[in-house]
């Protein structure tokens, strides 16, 4: 098929709660036909912990270290576990799950979409490849992650490079929509991140840590030279032009939904009903 025409919004960096909330809406309206699939970036203020729909708030997070530290904190309508948004660039892409050669199985539609991130990373002379378990015991050790720390290891067709884990996704269908989102790491704070979760003891901590050091790597611990976040921007966005075989056009905000946003950023994931709800 020829190129279709999808949207591109750079959001820049916002509140966790309008991160969300926009995303959401961005479902809502591809929903409703009122716009076209969307690619879109964007960036957080304050720097967030997010943490899967699932996961357990004050069990796993130690909530008054993520207060301490000044950080943000959400919990995603996405699963997954917990990603401390700060040194990275993060995507969002909201298609209909009819949309063509779209695959109807999960996994094999996570793997299209990611086709767009796997060349960003190639145009910043990286050589990333798909995580494909090839043994019974890595298909089951995807089902009961070690910890609650989502770079801890690669999900099936998640990006690698050199055998560690590059970026993070996770991936959510409502209303006929598929929404993914995820975090490409440009750096990263493995002690801060870790500084942000419950541990029963120290030692369990630091061998999780010791561990997680040898599963997960940023791109400016990978490259010859820094990679800011706007040649990173310019990579990704061609990446998803070439993978996904379209073309993008800026999506400007009306005043309309620029509000529906900020109402729904309000009413629900700034409640603590939303991000404790487990």
């Amino acid at each position: 098929m020829g190129k279709q025409t999808w949207a591109f919004i750079d959001s820049g960096n916002s509140t966790p709660s309008f991160n969300m909330a926009l995303d959401e809406a961005l479902l809502n309206w591809h929903s409703n036909g009122e716009i076209p699939p969307v690619v879109r970036f964007y960036g957080w203020n304050p720097a967030t912990l997010s943490i899967g729909y699932f996961q357990r708030a004050e069990k796993e997070i130690n909530i008054a270290e993520v207060k301490k530290q000044g950080l943000g904190f959400i919990r995603r309508p996405t699963g997954g576990r917990a990603v401390l948004h700060e040194h990275e660039l993060t995507y969002s892409v909201i298609v209909n799950e009819e949309y063509p050669d779209m695959p109807k199985n999960v996994t094999e539609a996570y793997r299209v979409i990611s086709e767009g991130i796997l060349m960003g990373f190639r145009n910043l002379g990286l050589d990333a490849y798909f995580a494909v378990p090839s043994t019974e015991k890595e298909k089951a050790a995807l089902k009961e992650p070690r910890t609650s720390v989502c770079f801890d290891a690669p999900s099936w067709y998640e990006l690698v490079v050199e055998g560690r884990k590059v970026a993070g996704s996770a991936q959510t269908r409502q209303k006929g929509v598929i929404l993914q989102h995820g975090s490409i790491l440009l750096d990263m704070d493995d002690e801060k991140l870790f500084s942000l979760f419950n541990f029963p003891n120290e030692r369990v901590k630091e061998r999780m840590m010791s561990s997680f050091k040898n599963k997960a790597v940023a791109i400016n611990d990978l490259h010859t030279r820094k990679i800011g976040l706007d040649e990173a921007k310019d990579a990704f966005h061609k990446g998803f032009t070439t993978g996904l075989n379209i073309n993008l056009e800026p999506l400007v905000l009306t005043k309309e939904q620029e509000k529906e946003v900020t109402n729904l950023a309000k009413d629900k994931y700034e409640a603590d009903e939303w991000n404790f709800m487990r």
